[in-house]
């Protein structure tokens, strides 16, 4: 089973950018679908952003095109870039991967059964 790392996370100004990096060990990437999510206190994790083996991209409506996810195979490390913050992204976020998943199943929390620790995002106004 791959293991996660999250990092990148901090407290930011709303408009700043922040790129979040998930590293990955104990198997290659390039053979999983994966998947950032996120979550506030109280409630459940949110999907964000996720791709599948093929590089397939798919993202949450809420996002408005403001976040990006990629990779670097050579690396074994997932991305997500996140341009104009707001104060209600303000979360902890996840970075998920699964050996295999169908594309409709993406953005479902259910999908992945590797997770990180987490990284949070603070976004202030």
């Amino acid at each position: 089973q791959v293991q996660l790392v999250e990092s990148g996370g901090g407290s930011v100004q709303a408009g700043a950018s922040l790129r979040l990096s998930c590293v990955a060990s104990g198997d290659t990437i390039s053979r999983h679908c994966m998947a950032w999510f996120r979550q506030v206190p109280g409630k459940g994790r949110e999907p964000v952003a996720a791709m599948d083996n093929d590089g397939s991209l798919s993202y949450s409506d809420f996002l408005k095109g403001r976040f990006a996810i990629s990779k670097d195979n050579a690396k074994n490390i997932l991305y997500l870039q996140m341009n104009s913050l707001k104060p209600e992204d303000t979360a902890m976020y996840y970075c998920a991967a699964e050996p295999v998943c169908q594309y409709w199943r993406l953005l479902l929390q259910g999908t992945y059964n590797s997770w990180g620790q987490g990284t949070q995002v603070t976004v202030s106004s």
